[in-house]
């Protein structure tokens, strides 16, 4: 029985994007283990979990660790394959292989690089640096937007480089049946007549949520905004909320697990993101029906065209963003045309479709001494979480 061992940095991004790939390998007959850090989680498809001691700084001395504890668990178990997701996972992950004698083939998924043409010049020499050094260790990448494609052809990050429709949207979950838009803002105290934009995001400096804030003062009191998710930078975007003045037409509900709600009763989705590799928040948005307005940054600019499935806005620009939701505010015409067209486009992000892409490419690093077993079907249906 061929064996998988799968890293990412946290076990909330295992559960969150890959347990639909695991369940495949285990109907193909596989054995996974997953290694992963962050908050322990039960992972239900992995026959083996090994905690790693990972840390944000990519110096720290956990993550050093956590690649020794890798390369101890790869020697001992004899994996037939490593799948490895996330930049500090992937990092050290690669690390781990290095000189390894009989190594098994390794398949990087990029969920989006740190780095771009807008990355200050020495951090995103020293990013570029550790993705050169690992390169010989990637058998296969897996890129999801244009920019990270280019990239990683143009630096020859890996063995092979592809590029995938991201890693598949599960939308059935969000075909569910909700209460009344009435009821829902009653529920969590948002004003019947308010204009409700929705960023669901992690708290960080990526994410930028204090560019909508600032946004949000410059539009009509009747504009709400909420901001479901939790992490470092919370605390001092609640702060912000404060100091601009805004605190009344925002809320901070906190990690949210009953997201097609928040969509029911929101008017549009916002993002300010940094960067992304193919954002979930935003094709979940898409298919719910929403109008998106966005940062003009790669992984945004792959799923959305400008003026015909969302309304985007350079980076960082408050005042550029809450012109496009004014534009969206004043024309009910627009905001149709805009969630028709986008719930359209995003329906080939659908898990379904994808997850049969990704598998092959996955087994297409397989060695040939090892048993591989039957392609998945070329279209299958989404899998229950």
């Amino acid at each position: 029985m061929p064996k998988l061992l799968l890293t990412a940095s946290t076990y909330s991004h295992i559960r969150n994007f890959h347990l639909p790939y695991l369940r495949r390998f285990r109907e193909l007959g596989w054995t996974a283990d997953v290694a992963a850090g962050g908050v322990p989680m039960p992972i239900p498809e992995a026959a083996q979990t090994l905690h790693l001691p990972f840390e944000k700084s990519m110096g720290a001395p956990g993550n050093f660790r956590a690649a020794a504890m890798l390369r101890a668990r790869i020697r001992a178990e004899g994996y037939d394959l490593i799948l490895t997701h996330t930049s500090l996972a992937a990092f050290f992950t690669r690390l781990a292989v290095q000189g390894l004698r009989g190594r098994p083939p390794l398949v990087n998924m990029v969920h989006g690089y740190l780095f771009d043409d807008e990355t200050p010049p020495v951090k995103r020499a020293v990013l570029l640096a550790a993705e050169r050094w690992t390169a010989r260790q990637t058998d296969l990448l897996l890129t999801m937007n244009e920019w990270d494609g280019q990239a990683a052809e143009r630096y020859r990050l890996g063995a092979r480089c592809a590029q995938t429709p991201g890693a598949g949207v599960d939308f059935s979950r969000l075909d569910v049946e909700t209460r009344p838009a009435a009821q829902l803002r009653e529920e969590r105290s948002i004003p019947q007549d308010a204009f409700v934009l929705l960023y669901a995001a992690e708290f960080s400096r990526r994410k930028s949520q204090p560019v909508l804030l600032r946004m949000l003062r410059l539009l009509p009191e009747t504009v709400f905004l909420a901001l479901p998710g939790d992490g470092t930078e919370r605390q001092a975007c609640e702060a912000l909320a404060q100091e601009l003045g805004v605190q009344q037409r925002v809320c901070f509900p906190g990690q949210q697990s009953d997201m097609a709600a928040w969509y029911a009763l929101a008017d549009a989705v916002a993002s300010a993101s940094r960067s992304e590799g193919l954002p979930f928040h935003i094709m979940e948005a898409m298919y719910a029906g929403l109008p998106v307005v966005a940062s003009r940054v790669k992984g945004h600019t792959d799923l959305i065209r400008d003026g015909e499935s969302g309304l985007l806005y350079p980076y960082g620009d408050s005042a550029a963003g809450a012109e496009q939701v004014r534009r969206l505010l004043g024309s009910e015409a627009l905001r149709k045309q805009l969630a028709q067209a986008a719930k359209a486009e995003v329906l080939q992000y659908r898990l379904e479709r994808v997850l049969p892409v990704v598998m092959e490419q996955y087994l297409s690093v397989v060695p040939s001494r090892v048993e591989r077993p039957a392609a998945a079907p070329k279209e299958v249906s989404a899998p229950a979480d």
